[in-house]
């Protein structure tokens, strides 16, 4: 028997609210046996900074600050905390929870899917691994972030070079479907990103920026050659093919589906009422 076939999808660079209503839509489908299941490719136009679903905007961030800086804002439908979505590959996967090759629990599916990661950087030439918190503190630091920022800390079986995290990603469960999807660092400007957060002062800033630093790091700070975004795209196609054992063919979307997905995307994540609902 041959490798079984997931959808493609290469988005290229849409507006924080198409991304994440595409996203959505993608699991709507899945869940009604419209389309199989997919891994999709994106960028952001503009740059955006998206924030976690339970995360609280007016408390956490400096929304004027994202607007002076020429940034989109968006809410995603999945947990975990705010991502600077600029220098990067976003990637989703949209598979069923009772795909056979899918555990139960979160945490499992997290390491089934992150396998596409783990080749992909490996594809990159770099020596990438698992994060797994192992002392007490480490594990409590995840259900009590000390920032707002979603590379402070690696969660479980997410991807580290040398130590530091390089991709962040959050996943949700709905329709017995999940979607999980997140940010592959390609260059990260720490400063431009802590400018976009509240804290008590800037003492505070500085610190938990150097903190970042320490904890976070994007792929063409470690590489030995630079790497482009279509280089990296390459990588993790193959990647994800290699580490889920399946092939992949491209999909388009047809005028209908192109129509849902910008309906839902004007409706839903360019509505105040969904972007500072909490």
């Amino acid at each position: 028997m041959g490798k079984e076939i997931w959808n493609f999808i290469d988005s290229g660079y849409c507006s924080p609210s198409f991304n994440m209503a595409l996203d959505e839509a993608l699991l709507d489908w899945h869940s009604q046996g419209k389309i199989g299941p997919a891994i999709r490719f994106y960028g952001w136009n503009p740059a955006t900074l998206s924030i976690g679903y339970f995360q609280k905007a007016e408390k956490e961030i400096d929304l004027e600050a994202v607007k002076a800086s020429g940034l989109g804002f968006v809410r995603r439908p999945t947990g975990g905390r705010a991502v600077l979505h600029e220098h990067e590959l976003t990637y989703s996967v949209i598979v069923s929870e009772s795909h056979p090759d899918m555990p139960k629990t979160v945490t499992e599916a997290y390491r089934v899917i992150s396998e596409g990661l783990l080749k992909g950087f490996q594809a990159l030439g770099l020596d990438a691994y698992f994060a797994v918190p192992e002392t007490e503190e480490e594990r409590s630091g995840l259900k009590k972030p000390h920032t707002s920022v979603c590379f402070d800390t690696p969660s479980w079986y997410e991807l580290v070079v040398e130590g530091r995290k390089v991709a962040g990603s959050a996943q949700t469960r709905q329709k017995g479907v999940i979607l999980q999807h997140g940010s592959i660092l390609l260059d990260v400007e720490a400063d431009k990103l802590f400018r976009l957060f509240k804290f008590p002062n800037e003492r505070v800033r500085e610190r938990m920026k150097g903190s970042f630093k320490d904890k976070a790091v994007a792929i063409n700070e470690i590489s030995p050659k630079r790497i482009t975004f279509d280089e990296a795209k390459a990588a993790f196609y193959r990647g994800f093919q290699e580490g889920l054992d399946i092939d992949l063919r491209p999909y388009s979307l047809n005028h209908a589906q192109l129509a849902y997905v910008e309906h839902l995307a004007k409706t839903r994540y360019e509505s105040d009422d969904w972007n500072f609902k909490r």
